[in-house]
């Protein structure tokens, strides 16, 4: 089999798995079982077992990549139709967003360098809070690797997904903006995902906060470049 056929058929295995995932999780709800968790385990296996290179998996599949751009873009939409709500607390939205930003780059930053982390981690994960594609163009005036960025960022998604309504059950958070803006902010696309399926309101604040949330990292980070490294 050439290289083209096999990045082909990685391509091909990668939409089966996804769309089977996807039908799985919709009959159980279950948070192993969610496609951003359960999908790329199945294919780290299938490259691990298939003995498959990077390369030749992302040959054909780059495109999936380019995709995250406008999968962002289009949770504007149901920011647009929701519009009134949104101006009427676009003060308390705003200053979250700033604040939510600035404390997530420096404790990611301040507890890699407890912890002795290397330089080009401390970079990395500096930008973990906010969306694969802000968190790529705000890795670059930070000297971040691509590579680790993403991991970073999905580890942090999944992980704010998973204790999001613990956390907002012990500090009796019951206010739907407000789980909204936490998951937008702290989790990016996987807890939007999750704020949709808690109501409309929730799942548009927190596309909101997690687009604003973006936008203030990439204009920060030559900042963040020049005074933390």
């Amino acid at each position: 089999m050439s290289n083209f056929q096999l990045s082909v058929l990685c391509l091909v295995i990668t939409l089966g798995i996804y769309f089977a995932n996807k039908r799985l999780y919709r009959r159980f709800r279950k948070l192993p079982l969610m496609p951003l968790v359960l999908t790329p385990a199945l294919l780290v296996l299938m490259l691990v077992f298939g003995h498959i290179s990077w390369q030749n998996y992302i040959g054909e599949s780059h495109w999936l990549l380019w995709l995250l751009g406008p999968a962002t873009i289009a949770f504007a939409v149901p920011v647009y139709d929701n519009l009134a709500v949104i101006k009427r607390h676009w003060m308390s939205l705003t200053a979250g967003v700033v604040t939510a930003t600035l404390v997530a780059v420096t404790s990611s930053v301040w507890l890699a360098r407890l912890f002795m982390l290397p330089d080009e981690i401390q970079r990395s994960l500096a930008v973990r809070s906010v969306t694969t594609p802000f968190a790529l163009a705000a890795a670059e005036p930070l000297g971040g690797q691509p590579d680790l960025v993403a991991l970073f960022v999905v580890v942090t998604g999944v992980f704010g997904m998973a204790v999001g309504d613990v956390l907002f059950l012990r500090l009796s958070i019951r206010e739907g903006m407000a789980k909204g803006a936490g998951f937008g902010a702290a989790s990016h696309g996987a807890g939007t995902a999750r704020s949709y399926e808690l109501g409309q309101q929730e799942g548009v604040v927190a596309s909101l906060v997690m687009m604003l949330s973006g936008v203030v990292m990439v204009l920060v980070s030559p900042l963040v470049a020049r005074l933390m490294f």
